[in-house]
């Protein structure tokens, strides 16, 4: 894995402690990851649905 270091607004950063705080994530990084991963999906959905139109239905 590989470190990346980035600067997230302090409101974002206290709503990403409050997930980690009930128990939703273990940790922060754990919880910035799961947000990437939805968002490599999203657009790999996306992407898809171009390709085929006719999956939208």
């Amino acid at each position: 894995m590989e470190r990346v270091t980035l600067r997230i607004p302090k409101q974002q950063i206290e709503e990403v402690e409050r997930m980690v705080e009930t128990g939703e994530y273990p940790n922060r990084s754990e919880a910035i990851r799961a947000a990437v991963r939805d968002m490599i999906n999203e657009d790999n959905s996306e992407r898809r649905d171009k390709k085929r139109p006719w999956a939208r239905a």
